[in-house]
């Protein structure tokens, strides 16, 4: 099981892999299984403000990337 810090980590690794921008401010949500458990961390970027934002969705138990998008605006 991956913590909010380590999915931001992730997300960063892909960003700058990728050449896109992960800008501040960052938002890291959660959802849940029917269990209670975490079960993926969505992590957005540039919350709230105009201009390029990021979106990754990661898994919380294996810390793959189940999708990702990039807004170049």
């Amino acid at each position: 099981m991956i913590t909010n810090d380590e999915a931001v980590t992730i997300a960063r690794a892909r960003a700058k892999e990728k050449g896109w921008g992960l800008l501040e401010p960052l938002a890291v949500s959660h959802r849940r299984s029917w269990s209670g458990q975490i079960k993926s961390y969505c992590v957005e970027s540039n919350l709230a403000m105009r201009g390029t934002k990021t979106r990754f969705t990661i898994d919380a138990e294996t810390g793959a990337i189940l999708s990702e998008a990039y807004i170049p605006r």
